[in-house]
């Protein structure tokens, strides 16, 4: 089995890290840098910039903040929000980032997918997908989950991944913030249906739902926000929790 990958995600509007519940009630969490330097002593494996309303407010994700990041950490950046064009995703590589992470411009033109693995690798491309729970399915949701894209999120997963996507940032809208867990059951929907890495988003509140959603869940990856900013545990904890019982984790 590969080593799961826990990845750090700054959520950011008007250069501070916020954190909300369900993508409401924002509060700060810190700033950007410093919490990037933090995470890179700490042994964090990635992280993810994601400019919160980037989209909303029809801007790029500030290439000085991810610039300031970058200087930080010396392991993978992923940098998203307000990546809408292939000259957006080439202003987050020069400022820093290894990967470009998008969700709601992907969805409006899915072949800019295939143009950016063409010109990058899909390597560095990753599509955000932000779901909720419908019926027995699970909807998509873009423009910072304001709007309903009208599509499943395993169906789109597929389609995203057969255009070129390297990687899948699956967050659940309905556990985001909540710290009540993963949603197992829609990670492994996304996790089996398609043969890229999967990234596990919204609901982390203990150890033990990284441990449900690597083995129920079958995520490659799962990313937390609270359970990491306000130094209720450390990273180096949640990797000895997890090999503990027996799950791989890179050192």
């Amino acid at each position: 089995m590969l080593s799961k990958r826990i990845i750090a995600c700054l959520d950011v509007r008007d250069g501070r890290v916020v954190k909300g519940v369900q993508f409401e009630q924002l509060r700060h969490a810190g700033d950007p840098a410093e919490l990037a330097r933090r995470y890179n002593v700490e042994g964090i494996d990635e992280v993810v910039i994601l400019d919160v309303t980037a989209t909303l407010e029809a801007r790029q994700a500030r290439a000085h903040t991810i610039r300031a990041v970058a200087r930080e950490i010396f392991l993978p950046l992923a940098v998203g929000g307000g990546i809408r064009s292939e000259a957006d995703a080439e202003a987050a590589i020069e400022a820093g980032a290894d990967k470009v992470s998008l969700n709601t411009a992907a969805l409006a033109e899915p072949t800019l997918l295939t143009r950016l693995a063409t010109r990058y690798g899909s390597q560095a491309v990753v599509v955000a997908i932000d779901a909720r729970r419908e019926g027995a399915g699970f909807g998509v949701f873009v423009r910072s989950g304001r709007a309903a894209a009208g599509r499943d999120a395993v169906e789109w997963a597929r389609e995203a991944c057969d255009r070129g996507a390297g990687e899948i940032l699956l967050t659940s809208m309905d556990r985001d913030g909540t710290r009540a867990g993963f949603d197992c059951e829609m990670t492994a929907a996304v996790s089996t249906a398609v043969p890229i890495p999967v990234i596990a988003s919204g609901g982390a509140g203990t150890f033990d739902h990284f441990v449900d959603v690597f083995t129920r869940g079958r995520a490659d990856a799962a990313l937390a926000a609270s359970i990491f900013h306000y130094d209720e545990h450390s990273v180096a904890e949640l990797k000895a929790h997890l090999a503990a019982r027996g799950i791989p984790v890179r050192r």
